[in-house]
């Protein structure tokens, strides 16, 4: 259920983003909510009291974020605070943020290796990305995990290519364990 209410609401702030020319703006204000909304937890748990009634909810969006984001913006919070979905909105905005990313062909990768990447690396792996894919540009995040002995573990949307040691070495494993259950 949560998938399908975070999935409508983006949606229709990316149709009304599309139709009036306003995508850009709403992207940068989604980015920005959410930073405001992820450094202040304090504001999520007012927001999901259970005895803070739905029109006190309202008037808190609206004093907070009345001229810092755009009216529009301002709105689309106030009409998931009263569809009682406040709960959802880090999911909401997440889903928004990924549709115009899509949207503008900006693909996000974790690259996950065992060593820090020196700059020229990671700029190779970028380039890289970006020769294989069909995205105009890469945001590229690193990770480290010594777990994977060596070389590396690339995630984009739900696509992973893991070409780590660790899981070349698990699978000869298992290739060896199946081979000793067939002569024994």
């Amino acid at each position: 259920m949560a998938k399908l209410v975070s999935t409508t609401y983006s949606e229709a702030l990316f149709e009304t983003g599309i139709e009036d020319g306003s995508l850009d703006t709403l992207y940068e204000e989604a980015l920005l909510v959410r930073q405001i909304l992820k450094d202040n937890p304090d504001f999520s748990r007012l927001m999901n009291h259970p005895k803070i009634l739905r029109e006190e909810k309202e008037q808190i969006v609206e004093s907070v974020f009345k001229g810092r984001i755009s009216d529009e913006f301002t709105g689309f919070l106030k009409l998931i605070v009263t569809n009682r979905r406040y709960e959802e909105v880090d999911p909401i905005l997440e889903s928004f943020i990924f549709k115009v990313k899509e949207h503008k062909r900006i693909g996000v990768a974790y690259v996950t290796t065992p060593l820090e990447l020196s700059d020229a690396q990671k700029e190779a792996v970028k380039s890289r990305l970006l020769a294989t894919t069909g995205y105009s540009s890469m945001e590229v995040n690193y990770l480290l995990d010594e777990s994977l002995i060596g070389g590396m573990m690339i995630r984009i949307g739900d696509r992973v290519v893991d070409s780590s040691i660790r899981t070349k070495l698990e699978g000869l494993e298992k290739e060896l364990k199946s081979i000793q259950l067939k002569r024994a």
